[in-house]
């Protein structure tokens, strides 16, 4: 493939038809593991906002309620959706953990609010929100303190919108690659994610979409996943070499060369239950 050609679209099963490479159940991780896994985003926020993409906007207009003013975003990270969150008007609060992730944010912008502090415990008063939202961290939670903790500073009738971008590893170039960076968080679309009694009636939307990226781009992309971050330097030697061979001597792609990486978008929101 000559440098600057696009590859060809992505194929993908017709509806259907039996779904591949998709794993059986879904990503569980146990309280420890979470934890450590979880811990490895404290830093890297440069490359992280660098390389993650945001969120397609019928995915962002499907999480926001009618009527919405007010919404924190749980794990905001480098706020990639909580800028995409204000850019609709909509008075914006980002809570993370991570001093670094939170100062990217504020690089890019002054206006939203920013809380260091977990999902579990924001210290924002009750009744605060008409929405939350948590991207791409909701996995790195502990499900029945976070949903208990969301339901707290919820408004009565608001709404939890959840959403990953993910690798669609249904095509095939796309699974290998997934799999030589060890990317774990690839959901089945009948997943269903894991809230508390505070919340019912999930609707959900699926959204296929390709980012125009380079291979050194997703290289970089490697770099910014939990693995890779909690690995030591021999593990992270083998998973760069492993990617540049399949990129550049197996995919035939050349430096620089511009090639669409397909992703696989689910999102979901719940309503808070009356009387929470």
């Amino acid at each position: 493939m000559s440098e600057g050609e696009r590859p060809a679209p992505a194929t993908r099963p017709a509806p259907g038809a039996p779904i591949p490479n998709l794993p059986g159940r879904a990503l569980e991780l146990g309280d420890s593991r979470r934890r450590a896994f979880g811990a490895a985003f404290a830093t890297g926020g440069v490359r992280y906002d660098a390389v993650r993409p945001s969120y397609p906007e019928a995915a962002v207009e499907f999480l926001v309620p009618g009527g919405a003013r007010d919404v924190v975003d749980l794990g905001a990270g480098t706020g990639i959706l909580t800028l995409q969150l204000a850019g609709r008007g909509l008075r914006t609060t980002a809570v993370d953990p991570s001093a670094d992730m939170l100062d990217q944010l504020r690089r890019k912008s002054p206006d939203p609010a920013t809380v260091q502090a977990p999902a579990e415990e924001t210290g924002l008063p009750d009744d605060a929100f008409d929405m939350a939202t948590c991207a791409q961290a909701w996995h790195w939670v502990d499900v029945p303190r976070a949903s208990a903790e969301t339901a707290r500073i919820l408004r009565p009738g608001g709404q939890l919108g959840l959403v990953w971008n993910q690798l669609d590893v249904t095509v095939p170039w796309v699974h290998r690659l997934s799999r030589i960076m060890h990317a774990g968080d690839v959901h089945r679309p009948e997943f269903v994610p894991e809230v508390g009694p505070e919340f019912t009636g999930w609707e959900s939307l699926q959204v296929h979409w390709e980012q125009p990226v380079t291979p050194e781009h997703l290289i970089e992309l490697a770099r910014s996943r939990s693995y890779y971050l909690r690995a030591g330097a021999e593990t992270r030697a083998r998973v760069e070499a492993n990617l540049a061979w399949y990129l550049y001597e197996h995919l035939g792609h050349a430096p620089g060369q511009r090639l669409g990486l397909p992703y696989y978008t689910h999102a979901w929101h719940a309503r808070l239950r009356p009387g929470r």
